[in-house]
């Protein structure tokens, strides 16, 4: 009879052996990566759905697709991130934002929204001519980003004034306007029509990401008080889509340059 014991003893010797004489050899060898392919796979690939699934999906995706494409509202004109300090799409946002938005904090807090920033990148799509939809809304606004206000002295908004200044890009804004002088210096500031002043309160509507300091706008931590909305972009954005027939094209002059 063959001894079984045996047999698996020097067996398991043969494998360490291997092993530790494969780790050698690798250990010996540089390895350089020299090419990287990738394969971009569709997320409406076809090839290996399942039946049961796609009968079970199916009335849910349809239901969102309805709710989606349904028409809300009509643009006359495209309306986009283009400009160098604003932008008619970035008009748009930051108005509707400071608007929708105060119909909640005036109900909860009983104060009114002042200024709003939002940031240019934040916006993903342009806003098409035409029939206007939900999917547009979550086109042009993809990510969970929800309103808050930040309690800002006028000391910080001269400081948000300097960081746009200084960034050059067509950010949303609503509620201020300013000058920019041949020094690239500001000059006029003006919160709702009124001269700013130092020591005076004033409530800034932004997102929940910028509000922490996100794309450097570091003046929100600054706040001396923070108050959540609950009220995402994107639903803020839909729901002015129902409220109006023709949405308009903004093009008042917010920033001015010498």
């Amino acid at each position: 009879m063959v001894n079984l014991k045996k047999y698996n003893d020097v067996f398991k010797l043969f494998v360490i052996f291997l092993t530790l004489l494969i780790v050698v050899s690798c250990g010996k060898q540089n390895y350089n990566i020299t090419k990287i392919e990738g394969k971009r796979i569709p997320i409406t690939e076809k090839e290996n759905q399942v039946a049961q699934i796609e009968n079970f999906i199916k009335p849910y995706r349809e239901h969102i697709n309805n709710d989606l494409d349904s028409i809300l509202a009509y643009c006359p004109t495209t309306l986009d991130k283009s400009g160098q300090w604003q932008s008619t799409i970035g008009n748009l946002m930051a108005d509707v934002s400071l608007i929708r938005g105060n119909l909640v904090f005036e109900a909860r807090e009983k104060k009114k929204i002042d200024i709003c920033l939002l940031n240019s990148g934040g916006i993903r799509s342009i806003l098409p001519k035409g029939n206007i939809t939900a999917r547009n809304a979550f086109e042009i606004m993809p990510f969970e980003n929800s309103m808050v206000v930040i309690a800002l002295k006028g000391e910080q908004i001269n400081e948000m004034v300097d960081f746009l200044i200084a960034d050059k890009k067509s950010h949303p804004l609503s509620g201020i306007t300013f000058t920019i002088d041949k020094s690239n210096k500001s000059k006029n500031v003006l919160v709702q029509g009124k001269p700013i002043q130092k020591e005076t309160i004033y409530y800034v509507g932004t997102n929940d990401y910028l509000s922490d300091g996100g794309d450097n706008m570091n003046f929100f931590k600054k706040g001396i008080q923070k108050f959540d909305l609950d009220y995402k972009l994107r639903n803020i954005l839909i729901d002015y889509f129902k409220q109006v027939d023709t949405i308009p094209v903004i093009k008042d002059i917010r920033i001015t340059v010498e």
